[in-house]
């Protein structure tokens, strides 16, 4: 993910643990690798200064100091009041709660019995190569995020099977999880088979004794015997299916099985497979291909928008075509332009044209996830998040998932993160739930 960063791109960041501020929502861009974070703006230097004055203030009075503050419900709360001092009244919070703990922590714990059904998990095979996670989670915990990742250093171990377990279903609110994976040109860099993926929901399942995980089976179209391999995932019986259109997503440089999802000779062929397999749901990763690695891998470009959805999704009324992080485009590009092109024409690049397809095509079976997306909008210009949930309210059948912008690891049973993960979403954007991303990267 770092080669998708040029070396003098590189140079100009820091680790994200070397952020000053361990505030509960961060106040400027941090990046997982996959883009380049633009410097604070002053917009979010704003809020910070406001952010740590309640801290001094409010911490004070209670006894505590900035970093125990940041841990409590009533300092989350507080970054949703300086968040709405600077963007405007985007948050449904009082300063009521950020000067009153036991009011702050009574509304976490209110939040405490959410049915949390979280859609995007991965965990590692046991003979991976890739490291980067490793280091993502290293960064989280430094940066003080999430205590439950500083309080040892992470290995590959902590992104493994029995760490996935303790950490989806023992130390956090999550009832139902999804393991997904990532297609690789090199076999041993998937993330996980789909035998794998399988045959964790089994062990999972099997010690619950109930459905507690679900799991996709990706499909690759165009590479050597896809189809045969296709026919081995769906006798699996994956709740879904899910594929990248620009082939690898681990290795844009060496992806040579790039495809469209409207291709009638050879990803319709998959389609009448899933049908015939009782599969309604094509989840489909869009988007986060910003401008730094278009200019990378243009030729790429044609596959990571929204024009090959709408043909495919009329053609296919028996599939529903979930597509992944909305096809967000701006991810890493300046929080201002997303926000004066929607100023200017109401629209914001991919994820509109995502939207606009049920009329144009007359189609229902068009869903918008909005992982990724959400997170990275609520830091970067939180006018712009509220704009995307708004629009895809109005004019989607449904949005699917969205990503809570500070934690690294499922949701937990704490007021800081039940407060992020739950009750504080812009007050046109309540519909939606927690996913799990994290940070790594900020620019100096």
């Amino acid at each position: 993910m770092s080669s998708q960063l040029t070396e003098q791109e590189l140079a100009a960041l820091m680790p994200s643990e070397m952020v000053p501020y361990s505030t509960p929502i961060p106040t400027q861009i941090v990046s997982s690798d996959e883009f380049y974070p633009d410097p604070q703006n002053e917009r979010q230097r704003e809020v910070e200064t406001r952010l740590l004055a309640m801290a001094d203030d409010l911490g004070g009075k209670q006894g505590l100091d900035r970093r125990r503050f940041f841990q409590t419900a009533a300092g989350m709360a507080a970054s949703f009041v300086a968040m709405n001092e600077v963007y405007g009244p985007l948050f449904e919070v009082s300063k009521a709660e950020a000067a009153t703990p036991a009011m702050a922590q009574e509304r976490a714990n209110a939040l405490k019995d959410q049915f949390i059904m979280d859609m995007h998990t991965h965990f590692l095979r046991d003979d991976t190569r890739i490291m980067t996670f490793v280091n993502m989670r290293n960064a989280v915990g430094k940066a003080g995020w999430n205590k439950q990742l500083s309080d040892h250093e992470q290995t590959i171990e902590d992104l493994k099977f029995d760490n996935y377990k303790k950490e989806m279903f023992l130390d956090s609110d999550t009832k139902i999880s999804l393991i997904s994976s990532a297609p690789s040109d090199i076999e041993q860099d998937w993330f996980l088979t789909n035998e794998q993926m399988a045959d964790a929901r089994k062990r999972m399942n099997d010690e619950a004794g109930s459905r507690r995980v679900f799991c996709h089976m990706i499909f690759t179209p165009g590479q050597p015997g896809w189809l045969d391999k296709l026919d081995a995932g769906l006798a699996l019986k994956p709740e879904s299916c899910k594929g990248y259109t620009i082939g690898d997503n681990t290795h844009k440089d060496i992806s040579r099985y790039p495809w469209r999802l409207d291709d009638e000779k050879v990803a319709y062929k998959g389609y009448e497979k899933m049908v015939k397999a009782g599969i309604k749901n094509v989840c489909v990763h869009k988007g986060l291909f910003p401008p730094g690695v278009e200019k990378q891998f243009p030729h790429l470009r044609g596959f990571a928008d929204v024009a090959d959805v709408g043909q495919a999704a009329k053609d296919w009324p028996q599939l529903n075509f979930v597509i992944y992080h909305s096809a967000y485009r701006h991810v890493g590009g300046d929080p201002k332009a997303a926000l004066a092109e929607f100023e200017r024409t109401g629209r914001i690049a991919w994820t509109s044209d995502l939207a606009d397809i049920p009329a144009q095509y007359g189609v229902s079976n068009v869903y918008g996830d909005v992982g990724q997306l959400f997170a990275t909008t609520l830091v970067a210009e939180p006018n712009v998040c509220a704009a995307l949930m708004g629009r895809s309210s109005r004019d989607w059948v449904s949005i699917t998932s969205a990503g809570a912008p500070t934690r690294c690891g499922p949701a937990r049973r704490n007021g800081r993160s039940r407060a992020c993960g739950g009750s504080r979403f812009p007050k046109r954007c309540r519909r939606s739930t927690g996913s799990r991303h994290s940070a790594r990267r900020t620019a100096r």
